[in-house]
């Protein structure tokens, strides 16, 4: 067995990575929101913080009420129990990804963890 894992992904409105490169310690989902669409639902989470990436076109978030305007290049880390929406603006699509890890759970960063 190989030690990496590679896919191609289309542009459904959502393709969630966990089983399709078997990942182990995130959950990393590309959403494709059309002009005017939103995420049905609002929702936190009991571990998870999210971090979102926007890779194209606007939009924004609703976050414990508040709203946050969202654009291509913007990153955005939200914490588990915060309430979230997400919304494509009404005259552009947007996509963007969205990685949740268990908050709090980096022992290390890159120069700690490497080994040369």
């Amino acid at each position: 067995m190989a030690n990496f894992s590679k896919v191609s992904v289309a542009s459904d409105a959502r393709t969630e990575l966990h089983n399709k490169l078997s990942l182990t310690g995130a959950e990393i989902s590309i959403n494709n929101l059309p002009a005017g669409a939103c995420v049905p639902f609002v929702h936190a989470h009991k571990h998870n913080e999210e971090i979102y990436t926007v890779l194209s076109g606007r939009g924004s978030a609703v976050i414990d009420g508040e709203t946050i305007s969202l654009t291509a290049g913007d990153w955005l880390r939200i914490s588990p129990v915060a309430k979230r929406q997400f919304f494509a603006a009404k005259d552009t699509a947007i996509s963007f990804v969205c990685i949740q890890v268990k908050e709090n759970s980096l022992e290390g960063y890159t120069n700690d963890d490497a080994i040369i």
